[in-house]
């Protein structure tokens, strides 16, 4: 199901824009690191920094969409 509200502040915020494209960024490297049997320490530590980062930006993306829900965001 498509969000309104979602679709709108990726059309016209960019703080919102460029939030999704850090967590798109994020996910496609947490799914290549998935993918591998085996990971080194480093690349154990760097999925669980990248997990956090993912929450963190997902938390700010629907800060950002419930603002614009109450009509506290202005988009473009």
């Amino acid at each position: 199901m498509v969000d309104p509200v979602r679709e709108q502040l990726l059309a016209g915020h960019d703080e919102f824009r460029r939030l999704a494209h850090e967590h798109s960024q994020y996910s496609q490297r947490l799914n290549f690191l998935s993918e591998k049997r085996y990971l080194t320490e480093d690349e154990k530590v760097e999925e669980v920094r990248l997990k956090k980062l993912k929450l963190r930006i997902k938390d700010q993306m629907e800060f950002i969409a419930q603002q614009q829900r109450h009509g506290r965001v202005q988009v473009a």
